[in-house]
């Protein structure tokens, strides 16, 4: 099986990001197009009934324009690196949006990392790799995201 397009999920975390120099070093190896995509959830932000709809706008656009500025840069590093490398903006609950965006552009994996949750963080904030592993139509690699500590220089 060859692999052409290899789908790296990113939320522009340090963990997220992890994953996706995963998935580029498997590109490189594979000669595989790396696809970075970043998905926007909308449904956790706060309504506007609360704040006004104008502030709720505004941190939206905020948070798109930050995630394009993002997004663009690592893809452009990668792009200097030589790989193939786009970039791809959705907006929708991340996990679908993944799977989805996966299946549309035909993805022969998706690579994403995995933050570890476990006990009441995962039981209320679920995982969205978990899912993603469940419901994903091609093979999932998920790699554990290693918090990496610094000394601290009190």
């Amino acid at each position: 099986m060859r692999i052409k397009r290899i789908l790296a999920p990113t939320d522009l975390s340090k963990a997220s990001l992890q994953g996706v120099s995963y998935a580029a070093r498997l590109a490189s190896s594979q000669k595989a197009e790396l696809i970075l995509l970043f998905a926007e959830d909308v449904s956790s932000y706060v309504p506007g009934e609360i704040y006004g709809a104008g502030v709720v706008a505004s941190l939206l656009d905020e948070t798109r324009r930050q995630a394009e500025v993002g997004i663009r840069k690592l893809r452009d590093r990668y792009r200097r690196a030589g790989l193939r490398c786009r970039a791809v903006l959705v907006t929708g609950q991340p996990s679908r949006a993944i799977t989805e965006t996966a299946r549309k552009l035909r993805a022969d994996w998706i690579v994403l990392a995995t933050h570890g949750r476990s006990g009441v963080s995962h039981v209320l904030l679920g995982s969205v790799a978990e899912r993603v592993v469940r419901s994903a139509s091609c093979p999932v690699l998920t790699v554990r995201a290693t918090e990496k500590r610094g000394r601290s220089h009190g």
